[in-house]
């Protein structure tokens, strides 16, 4: 009795490997609809115009500490007056701006925090009021439409 030897190609044949592939680009996309990367970025955006408000509030803070509660003058920072919280204006240098340069490098170490997308030195983006009593400081583009709910505009006041 002679035994046959039996050739068997190994391998996947296309609709096993079609398959495979369909899987994989379907569990891809749940990742990326999952990690929404737009999102991600645009709340590390969000988190960093957070950060840069509570930055010039606090230099603010301690420039009416070491100065006995004077408030920020013309003289030392140009521009700033008594802007009303209904018309704040932008922080940046140029006429119409309030130069917060003043606080650099005393109480902020390197420069003036600008906006993560379009601020510059010029504009940062960021916006500034003082009542006679107290700073509010804004980031109206804090409400980027990748974030939903849209959160708004992000202020602080002190």
């Amino acid at each position: 009795m002679k035994l046959k030897k039996i050739n068997k190609n190994k391998g996947f044949t296309l609709i096993e490997i079609l398959v495979v592939i369909g899987i994989i680009a379907i569990l891809a996309a749940i990742v990326i609809i999952a990690i929404n990367p737009a999102r991600q970025f645009a709340q590390a955006r969000n988190t960093q115009r957070e950060s840069s408000v509570n930055t010039l509030l606090n230099a603010i803070g301690q420039n009416l500490a070491d100065n006995k509660g004077v408030p920020l003058s013309a003289t030392t920072c140009a521009g700033i007056t008594n802007i009303p919280n209904e018309n704040p204006k932008h922080i940046g240098i140029g006429s119409g701006f309030v130069d917060l340069t003043c606080l650099v490098p005393t109480y902020i170490a390197t420069s003036i925090p600008v906006d993560p997308t379009d601020g510059t030195a010029t504009d940062t983006q960021y916006t500034i009021s003082y009542n006679g009593v107290r700073y509010k400081v804004c980031a109206p583009e804090h409400n980027e439409t990748a974030i939903v709910p849209n959160p708004g505009t992000y202020c602080l006041e002190r």
